[in-house]
This record gives structure tokens, C-alpha cells and sequence, in this order.
């Protein structure tokens, strides 16, 4: 089905329309024209050889302001393409991190209608006060600050009224310009514009439904369940729907209030250390990992703990992928850039055969070491960031969208850091964490729960392998289906075999050749002799001159036969 199908439909062609003038009035006039076939040459520009980035990139500041213009919808589509370092170049991706989630909140009667629609009653049934004045506002939701009538103080967060639709219009019409792009572009085949629409499609919908948010908060709460430096808020299910949260309202200080916090007596390298620590047992542990920690996220309080709230984006990492991770952070941490390349073997990331493995070690070693020994104040993980990013790019290494996450979850995590005057060590503090993950990866409990889920997988196999067998003979019998047997790598065996054969036949013929002509020369019988005279009188039968021929044919047969083994090596 084309996706972008219907975009006529239901005001799309005013909201095409809209489109259009803003990327004229910011200069993306010849995008306009390529893509509405208004220009001469229509034909697709040859995709480059070599480098992948080759082709000339738009001003990343215009892209930004588009994206801005046209609304929540393409500024979450700019997020999404700011974490896709392995697509875009560093400055494109430096703009669109500039893309700001806020909007003017909407009106306080348009969030109550929400969520009396959603409560199935009037609001003052299940709260006793609810706050006219937003805590916070986004292209998708907003916060409010209640208290449930059971006293409880809760933050309650509500989808915008309508926005579903609106988002699922915008997506029809980015499907739609996507495959202009890549139609009309040879970037946007590089690029992979539809692919990232898709992308953008299959997150922005889980953001709408606060069923799958609740969901991550109720993980979160049990990961840290035996934690006495991390909080997680609770999640109120009874009045809990699609587009309504309503969970525990945690009272702090933004993690970037240093001064705040430190009048309230918190030292903010300790707040810092906190966040490394839960970072690491989310990204060693536990394989879930909170990926928008900015300090609207990560709220101080005021004992010291330090909460986190807003679980819209959230990382997962499979038990295989987390112990990739942890090889790659010993051995950047104990210099052994074996483990690093073994890792990254094991994640798929690099091939032998399309790759120079060597130089891409020496590569890696070289933007690895001057690193070492330094604390957080003193490393710019957004370096180290865009520093792998080029070898991604030299590589030609496409990085998993989790990986990517991860990577950009490490560099806001570096932020508050430095933001908290931080001087510990990422890697110090991640050690221990990716040692116990390991370790834990081999104890006798886990290799048996391992063995136990292979068995049962091979379980389900055995018991479909008749039904496979018996459609197979079917359709063999009703000659839907053939078999063919092919073999290869038998073509040197063959050449061996033949030429031992050969040799054994001339073998065969020069003793036979020599038996026959001592049987003819020992003869007692002559026939057809005759008489010539050559230095005297000579006497010559055919029986003699036959048995003298057969000599010499096995004597020149013999010397043939010794010279190619001599020849081959193998006498």
C-alpha cells in the first residue's frame, strides 16, 4: 500500500500547500521544483561512488527553522533525525538538537474535557484540586499538578485533544515527500527518507498512549525497587487511561539548579555520581534505560535522592547486546583493544571482507588513548561522540537505532555532569558494573536457564518437523517442488584422482610393455627373418624387432612417468 496515499484528502492539499511556501520562503525553492516536477532535468542524479556522505547536505540552520515552522509533528521528526549521527553529518546533527518540545499550553478547559471524557465523569469524582496552570507543555501532552480525593499529591499528564489526528495527516504528507525526496534526490536515497518516516511513525504513536509509559514507569519502579538513592514516581492504574497519566508528583529541584541545590545542604557531585551509578546498573543491569535524561527529566530531592520522571523514551538492550557493551567498556577501560574489536565482531558492526579490521583498530586506539586517566571535567564524551561517528562514516558502519540511543543518552548524561561540576570517571564508574555483568553471564543459574530456553526452542522445532516433512513429500509428489542436490569443492579431488589413475595405467603399461618384450626376445621361434649387412653380416627376425620396441617404449614411458612425480613433489 502506498502510504502517501489520500494526501488530497481531508485539507492536505492546503496543508501540502503550507508546506510548499515555507520551503520556498527558507530557500528550498529547487527541492520544490524537483519534487513537483517543475524543473527540466527530472532524471535521478547517479548515486556516488565512494564515500557515503559525499553528496552536499542543505544549511543545517535552514532545515532546523523549516522543521520549527511547520509544527509538533516535523519537530519530533527533527528530534528523531538528531540521533541518526550515522546518517547525517555532524553539523546537521548539532542544529537539529537545538529543536525545542515547546508549545504554548492549551486551555485549562480543553484538558479537563480530556480527561473527564477519559474518567468517564466530572473531575471533581476523582480529584480534590487540580491546577489550572500547566507544570509543563509539549507538542504532545502537558502536566498538570492534583491532589487524588484520597489526599495523594499526583502529576496528571494528558494528551492534547485531537493531536492524533493531526500527527497521523502530517505523516501521510511526510510518506508523500519522502518518496519525492528519494525519487528526486540521490541524498534522499542515501538517506533513507521514507525509512526514516517509518521510524518516526512506529515512536511517535507510543508516545501516545500512556497505557505503554505507565507500563515503563512500573519497570523502572521495580529495577530500583531495593535502590535508597533512586525514586521512581507511582503509577495510579485506576485512573490511568490511553491519554491520561496520573502518577506520584515527586517535589524537588531541576538537576541544573546548582545553586538550589546546594543551599539545600546536596552536594551536586554526589547528585552526579548518583546519576553514573543508576546509568550504569540501567545499561549493565538491567537492559532498559531511561533515554531522555535532560534536567527537566531528573529531578534533585531534597534529601538527596534523585528521581526521574517522564518515561516517554525509553532504550532496551537484550542480554547478548548488554554483554557487547560491557566488552567494549572493559576494554577501553584496561586498553585492550582486542576485547573492543571482539565486541564489536560479535555485534555485527564490522566484516572482514568489506572492511579493513586492521586499520580500523589503529583508528580506534588513536581517538581512544588520549581518554585515559581523565575525569569527566576533562572528557567531552560529544567528542569521543562525533569522533566515532567519522569512523562510522569512514566504515561505512550502519549502527543499530538502539545503539544510537544509547549513544545519545551518553552524552546528556555527560552534560548534567559537567552541569554538576562533576570529576568522576564514565568508565571508572562503569567498570564494576560490566565486570558483575559478565561474571553474571557465566554463572552455573543463568548458563542452565540458557540451556533450558535452547531446548525448548529445539523443542518446538522437533514437533513441527513432521508437518514440514509431510508438506514437503505433498508437494514433491503433486511436482510443485523438486530437489536438487548440488556439490562443489570436489573439482581438485577429481584432478587428483584422475592423475593418479594415469599414472598407475602407464605404470601398468610399461611393465607389461617389458614382460612382453622379454617373452618375444627369449623366443625360440623366429619369423620373417632377414639379412642386411652393416658392419658384417647381420641376421634380424620381427620377433627380435618387436621385442627391442617394446623395451624402448617402456623405457621412455618410464622416464616420462618419474620425471612428473619428480615434478609434483610427492615421490
Amino acid at each position: 500500500m502506498n502510504k502517501s496515499s489520500g494526501v488530497y484528502r481531508a485539507g492536505g492539499i492546503r496543508r501540502i500547500g503550507k508546506i510548499t511556501r515555507v520551503l520556498i520562503n527558507h530557500g528550498f525553492g529547487d527541492l520544490v521544483d524537483r519534487m513537483l516536477n517543475r524543473s527540466g532535468d527530472m532524471g535521478k542524479v547517479p548515486r556516488p561512488q565512494g564515500k557515503l556522505f559525499h553528496s552536499r547536505y542543505p544549511s543545517p540552520q535552514r532545515i532546523r527553522r523549516v522543521l520549527e515552522e511547520l509544527g509538533p509533528s516535523f519537530v519530533k521528526l527533527g528530534q528523531l533525525m538528531s540521533t541518526r549521527a550515522d546518517l547525517f553529518p555532524p553539523e546537521t546533527i548539532d542544529e537539529l538538537k537545538k529543536l525545542q518540545d515547546r508549545v504554548p499550553p492549551i486551555s485549562y478547559e480543553a484538558i479537563r474535557e480530556v480527561v473527564e471524557s477519559e474518567l468517564d465523569g466530572p473531575l471533581e469524582t476523582v480529584f480534590e484540586t487540580f491546577s489550572v496552570e500547566s507544570l509543563a507543555a509539549a507538542s504532545v501532552a502537558q502536566v498538570h499538578r492534583a491532589r487524588l480525593k484520597t489526599g495523594e499529591d499526583v502529576a496528571v499528564k494528558v494528551i492534547r485533544p485531537r493531536i492524533e489526528k493531526v500527527i497521523r495527516q502530517d505523516i501521510r504528507l511526510m510518506y508523500y515527500f519522502a518518496e519525492k525526496i528519494e525519487n528526486s534526490f540521490d541524498l534522499g536515497q542515501v538517506v533513507g527518507a521514507v525509512n526514516l518516516v517509518k521510524e518516526f511513525e512506529r515512536t511517535i504513536f507510543r508516545e501516545l498512549d500512556m497505557h505503554i509509559e505507565a507500563g515503563n514507569i512500573e519497570r523502572f519502579g521495580a529495577n530500583f525497587a531495593d535502590s535508597d538513592e533512586i525514586v521512581i514516581p507511582r503509577v495510579y492504574w485506576e485512573h490511568t487511561s490511553k491519554s491520561v497519566l496520573v502518577m506520584e508528583y515527586i517535589p524537588g529541584i531541576r538537576m541544573d539548579d546548582v545553586e538550589t541545590i546546594r543551599n539545600h545542604g546536596i552536594d551536586p557531585r554526589d547528585v552526579a555520581l548518583i546519576g553514573l551509578r543508576s546509568f550504569s546498573r540501567q545499561l549493565m543491569e538491567f537492559g532498559f534505560f531511561h533515554a531522555d535524561p535532560h534536567p527537566a527529566n531528573t529531578i534533585v530531592m531534597f534529601d538527596g535522592r534523585v528521581s526521574l520522571v517522564d518515561f516517554g523514551i525509553i532504550g532496551y538492550l537484550d542480554e547478548e547486546v548488554m554483554r557487547q557493551i560491557a566488552h567494549l567498556f572493559l576494554g577501553y577501560a584496561e586498553h585492550d583493544y582486542d576485547m573492543v574489536m571482539e565486541a564489536l565482531w560479535d555485534a555485527g558492526l564490522v566484516d572482514e571482507e568489506t572492511m579493513d579490521l586492521d586499520n580500523l583498530r589503529i583508528d580506534l586506539q588513536d581517538i581512544s588513548e588520549p581518554f585515559y586517566g581523565r575525569s569527566l571535567k576533562t572528557i567531552s564524551v560529544k567528542d569521543v561522540y562525533d569522533q566515532v561517528m567519522q569512523l562510522v562514516m569512514k566504515y561505512r558502519i550502519r549502527m543499530p537505532r538502539n545503539l544510537l540511543l544509547l549513544f545519545k543518552t551518553f552524552i546528556q548524561t555527560e552534560a548534567l555532569g559537567k552541569i554538576l561540576d562533576s570529576d568522576a570517571s564514565i568508565l571508572e564508574v562503569t567498570r564494576p558494573y560490566a565486570r558483575r555483568l559478565l561474571k553474571r553471564g557465566y554463572d552455573a543459574q543463568r548458563l542452565f536457564r540458557s540451556f533450558q530456553r535452547d531446548v525448548m526452542g529445539l523443542g518446538g522445532i522437533l514437533k513441527g518437523l513432521p508437518r514440514m516433512m509431510h508438506d514437503i513429500l505433498k508437494n514433491l509428489a503433486r511436482g510443485r517442488q523438486r530437489i536438487e542436490i548440488r556439490h562443489g569443492g570436489f573439482e581438485s579431488i577429481n584432478t587428483q584422482f584422475e592423475k593418479g589413475i594415469n599414472r598407475l595405467t602407464v605404470g601398468i603399461v610399461i611393465a607389461a610393455s617389458i614382460i612382453a618384450a622379454a617373452l618375444v626376445l627369449n623366443s625360440s621361434q623366429k619369423v620373417l627373418s632377414f639379412t642386411f649387412h652393416l658392419f658384417g653380416s647381420q641376421t634380424v627376425t620381427v620377433t627380435g624387432l618387436l621385442g627391442l620396441m617394446g623395451y624402448t617404449i617402456a623405457t621412455v614411458l618410464g622416464i616420462l612417468l618419474i620425471v612428473q612425480i619428480l615434478r609434483s613433489g610427492k615421490l
